[in-house]
């Protein structure tokens, strides 16, 4: 696999945008409500990345030229129930047809050595609490469970189970 990790650039926020999408159709559906996962825009997230893209570390993955997957990370902590955690990982998203190839594991990778290369000793991750598939993911990956808290999305509030790293 001849996977590239690179930092995003602002051309690259439109493919960026399509992958949260349909990671959230995907695996969001029967947890978020199907009329909120119907009416996500891309327009709208196109904004929201465009503030972000920036502001904080944020690579995609790369493979064969096509962008496949991303992440959005901190080195400082922005949730309410990070306490005792000096980093965040924000947002990790792989095409939902790639999940399984080690695209995830490659990113996840890459910001845990770019974390401890900033002085970084341990990150925390949130992660909608029925969304089994990405807990197991998370889990393999060295996460264990150190909090619940719940997050609205729409106009309801739905539980998210915080992973800490040790880095």
């Amino acid at each position: 696999m001849n996977l590239e990790i690179r930092q995003i650039t602002l051309e690259d926020i439109p493919h960026v945008v399509k992958i949260q999408i349909a990671g959230w159709q995907t695996a969001y559906r029967g947890i978020i409500d199907d009329e909120y996962l119907d009416s996500l825009d891309e327009e709208s997230k196109k904004v929201k990345r465009k503030r972000d893209y920036n502001k904080s570390p944020f690579i995609v993955a790369v493979l064969d030229g096509k962008i496949v997957g991303f992440c959005r990370y901190l080195y400082e902590v922005v949730s309410d129930d990070g306490e005792g955690f000096e980093s965040e990982i924000m947002a990790l998203y792989v095409m939902p047809e790639l999940k399984g190839k080690g695209i995830g594991k490659a990113i996840f990778s890459y910001v845990k050595e770019d974390l401890k290369k900033h002085g970084k000793r341990n990150a925390i991750l949130w992660c909608l609490k029925e969304n089994y598939p990405s807990r197991a993911f998370y889990e393999k990956m060295g996460g264990k469970i150190v909090g619940e808290h719940g997050i609205e999305i729409g106009s309801k509030i739905y539980p998210e189970v915080g992973f800490g790293y040790t880095l």
